[in-house]
């Protein structure tokens, strides 16, 4: 697979080990009420890879997603951006991210950042367009918060 544009090939995503790393992620899932282990993993701008699993909750409102631990990962371990990012189930098949997933990926997105998907890999503004984000927040004339 080819890198998106803009990244260089020496920097392409090798997907086989972000899926793997997931995969073992959602191994350590907490998921007793839906028995539907998640695992999450992302390749950093600084080459990094986080990893997070979904952590369920018997009031259910209250479970967190495998993207939810994980983003809580890339802060707890130093920060930085998500170049590219998959999500799997207990089989090793690929997931597609909530709507809440998807915003708390596209606070942490690095410029061109990709995802894994049920129909293949693609870019965070595709399956988040015209998303809300901390630009959002700036006033007319501000240069950022």
């Amino acid at each position: 697979m080819q890198p998106p544009e803009g990244i260089p090939e020496t920097e392409a995503v090798d997907w086989a080990a972000l899926a793997l790393l997931a995969h073992e992620a959602m191994r350590k899932a907490y998921a007793p009420y839906s028995r539907f282990p998640v695992g999450a993993a992302a390749l950093l701008d600084d080459g990094r890879t986080v990893s997070g699993c979904n952590v369920e909750n018997a009031s259910y409102g209250l479970t967190l997603c495998a993207e939810c631990t994980l983003v809580g990962q890339i802060q707890l371990t130093g920060g930085g951006r998500i170049r590219a990012f998959a999500c799997v189930d207990g089989e090793g098949t690929p997931l597609m991210p909530c709507g809440r997933c998807r915003q708390l990926l596209y606070e942490f997105r690095a410029p061109g950042m990709q995802l894994m998907t049920t129909r293949g890999v693609r870019s965070i503004d595709d399956v988040l367009p015209d998303a809300f984000g901390p630009e959002s927040l700036e006033a007319p004339g501000e240069e950022g918060l």
